[in-house]
């Protein structure tokens, strides 16, 4: 399995702490009130990273009605103004783990010093732009759980998604290119299955594999990244095989 089906696991754990502390909440809502700003509506069947937003926040447990206000706050249907500024920080975690932390930010010159610290205490270092993200593709992520394999890739691929992977906890990832995301997101949803998440990603090209001892410290950089009040998403193209995932996640 790769690095990211189980990063993505272990941040779907945080995010019940996460959400008890009001932290994941907040982060959830700035992001939507910006893809609804660079998009220009609060529609989230108008635009899809708005859309992929909104369903991160439902998958997450925020309320529809804290949903719809930051969207129109967002498209400016309300006469505030969102200062928040996307932007992309790239590095590398030990064992020359590469690392993309996304982040929605008032003030670069903040948030650019926190993570800088952050790789740095972590035995990583910060890169120049562009350094790492050619090793990812940005595509769409449609996680289904509690169906069965058929059902699963006949409803992909009469959707036109890309690919399927299984995962090895009965969850099934469905890949799509970005400009079809909306689309198969809502085919998928058209042919009642039961959608995890659904989101917007970066999938690394090739991964670095990862023992025990490797993974821990390459883990415990990415949680402090997750952990900065700036920081939406932590990408990485590592790989950790099973037996020793259970190893470092117990």
């Amino acid at each position: 399995m790769s690095g990211h089906s189980k990063w993505a696991g272990i941040k779907h754990k945080k995010a019940v702490v996460d959400a008890r502390r009001g932290k994941l909440f907040a982060k959830l809502i700035r992001g939507i009130e910006v893809a609804a700003r660079e998009g220009g509506t609060s529609n989230p069947a108008g635009d899809m990273t708005l859309a992929a937003a909104v369903d991160r926040a439902k998958s997450s447990g925020v309320p529809s009605d804290t949903i719809e206000r930051a969207a129109k706050r967002g498209a400016g249907e309300t006469g505030e103004n969102i200062n928040y500024d996307r932007v992309l920080y790239e590095g590398y975690a030990p064992g020359g783990v590469a690392v993309i932390a996304e982040a929605l930010t008032e003030n670069r010159n903040r948030t650019s010093s926190e993570i800088r610290s952050v790789f740095g205490k972590g035995g990583g270092n910060l890169g120049e732009p562009g350094s790492v993200a050619w090793m990812f593709e940005r595509r769409g992520l449609i996680v289904v759980a509690n169906a069965s394999e058929d059902d699963v890739l006949l409803a992909a691929a009469d959707a036109g998604a890309e690919d399927v992977r299984p995962q090895d906890d009965g969850r099934f990832e469905i890949l799509t290119e970005v400009k079809d995301f909306a689309a198969v997101r809502t085919a998928i949803e058209g042919a009642g299955l039961a959608i995890e998440m659904a989101e917007l990603t970066m999938l690394p090209q090739t991964t670095i594999g990862l023992d025990a001892s490797g993974a821990k410290q390459v883990l415990r950089l990415l949680d402090a990244l997750e952990d900065l009040d700036d920081v939406q998403n932590v990408f990485a193209n590592f790989d950790i095989p099973d037996e020793v995932f259970a190893e470092v996640a117990s």
